[in-house]
């Protein structure tokens, strides 16, 4: 009531690190997370059921660009 929450964006290295969304070609499942451009190296952020959740982690970040699938 007096205080408003306030919606921070995340962060993480734009230079090393790009959002990448897994897709599971045999269950069709899909992990989004951010995947360093050096090493190759994935990290998992969330599970994406629907593309509200894809919608919410675009938003969380601060992405703007369309998020590249790797199978």
């Amino acid at each position: 009531m007096f205080f408003k929450k306030k919606n921070k964006t995340k962060e993480y290295d734009k230079e090393n690190e790009i959002p990448v969304i897994h897709a599971s070609i045999c269950t069709g499942e899909r992990v989004v997370g951010f995947k360093n451009k050096n090493t190759g190296k994935f990290v998992e952020i969330m599970l994406i059921t629907d593309n509200s959740e894809l919608e919410q982690f675009k938003k969380e970040y601060g992405i703007t660009e369309e998020i590249k699938t790797e199978y």
